[in-house]
């Protein structure tokens, strides 16, 4: 059995106030011609399909034309998607029962019963093969929040209570279901899982990853997945890499670069063909980039030295869907109020869309004063930084892990009601 594992599409995604309609529309075609190039039998999508939990109808739009295509030119396939944390749990899940009728099962979010229990069936997916017969089980889990996890007594203190109780409650998740497809697996039929989640070790890119905050502790242990787990299809960390060296636990990665820190990634998809209940062979898929980032200089320079790089900046012509972004790093000693009309000028007429200007400033501050935070380092501040800020310069001290944990509780549960 072959499978493709992808994830982190964020369909709807700007990059600095430019649509990616384009090039997010060259992926999904290539992503068609590949599952049929390749005879795929199923594709696990693990999260973050969308860029924010309130998509635009385009956005929407191409995710259910490729999902009708994929499933036109290749009848067999079975599609399993997992919500992410930029994902709406309900909005992804709303055309399920038409899109089940379609081969393809949507995860948003862990539903219970009457009685309050976890229902473990809808996270187990039975996975065929080109006869029709099953050949895999899939356990696919969307994003947890504290709520949908199973409650389990944490035995450490007071302060870290929360938060070992919200990592315990995640690995006995992924147990139950385990157990569960485990029950329904014949000899020689693998066992899968899927998650949107950070693991330990896991490199992360700051531009763009939205981080899981739970208490301060984000990441989670190799260990919740059981030895039996044939291959862990990971999202959320948009660099392709592998948990803990271990060739069957790994992140896809992004597709195309959703910030200019991910100029040098690869970005790719990931081909598991399975021998019986085992990943035979783990293949990176590279995904063509429809159009290119750039940073000039490579290094921040002083403004004369940036000047002079972006006359000589010799492009292609090209479409202006086609050009390339540009971000611009420039090395200031103070105030320079004209900067983007030289930048603009030194680029007039030059086949390129200038994205970002990112000004380094050489600031000495006073002593016992903190340098003042620049526009682009406020707007990389994620809500619990604000918060051990606040905490630091009303009390004098760091943030203790039970408030933090409540603070991460009230910022999800604020997202899910917005979601």
């Amino acid at each position: 059995m072959r499978l493709l594992h992808t994830s982190d599409w964020h369909l709807g995604q700007t990059l600095h106030n430019f649509d990616r309609t384009h090039e997010h529309q060259r992926f999904l075609d290539w992503l068609l011609a590949t599952i049929v190039a390749e005879q795929v039998d199923a594709l696990l999508i693990a999260g973050d399909i969308f860029d924010n939990s309130n998509p635009s109808a385009a956005s929407q739009r191409q995710l259910y034309r490729f999902l009708q295509q994929a499933r036109a030119q290749s009848p067999q396939l079975d599609i399993v998607i997992v919500a992410g944390n930029h994902d709406s749990p309900g909005r992804l899940e709303a055309p399920g029962p038409l899109l089940e009728a379609h081969g393809t099962r949507v995860v948003g979010h862990v539903t219970r019963n009457g009685d309050g229990e976890i229902d473990l069936e809808r996270m187990v997916v039975p996975l065929t093969g080109r006869d029709g017969s099953v050949k895999a089980w899939c356990v696919a889990i969307p994003f947890l929040r504290p709520g949908d996890v199973p409650r389990v007594d944490a035995d450490s203190g007071p302060d870290n209570a929360a938060i070992d109780a919200y990592l315990s409650g995640i690995a006995l998740l992924y147990q139950q279901a385990y157990a569960l497809a485990r029950s329904r697996a014949t000899k020689g039929e693998a066992i899968l899982a899927m998650g949107h989640c950070h693991m330990v070790g896991g490199d992360s890119s700051p531009d763009s990853e939205r981080r899981i905050l739970i208490g301060g502790t984000e990441a989670l242990p190799a260990s919740m997945f059981d030895p039996g787990i044939a291959y862990a299809a990971l999202g959320h960390l948009h660099l392709a890499q592998k948990v803990g060296k271990q060739e069957h636990l790994r992140y896809c990665g992004s597709p195309i670069p959703l910030s200019f820190a991910e100029i040098n990634y690869q970005h790719q998809v990931l081909r598991i063909d399975l021998d019986g209940d085992k990943a035979r062979e783990i293949v990176p898929l590279q995904v063509p980039r429809a159009v290119e980032l750039l940073r000039v200089p490579s290094q921040p320079a002083p403004l004369p030295q940036v000047i002079a790089e972006l006359v000589g900046l010799d492009l292609p012509d090209a479409p202006l869907h086609e050009q390339p972004y540009l971000e611009v790093r420039v090395l200031l000693d103070g105030p320079e109020p004209s900067l983007r009309a030289q930048v603009e000028a030194a680029l007039e007429g030059k086949p390129v869309r200038l994205a970002k200007i990112e000004p380094t400033r050489k600031v000495i501050a006073a002593p016992g004063f903190e340098p003042a935070l620049s526009l682009d380092q406020l707007a990389q501040l994620q809500p619990d930084d604000i918060f051990r800020r606040l905490w630091q310069q009303r009390f004098g001290d760091d943030a203790p892990a039970d408030q933090l944990a409540a603070f991460a509780e009230l910022l999800m549960a604020d997202e899910r009601g917005l979601a």
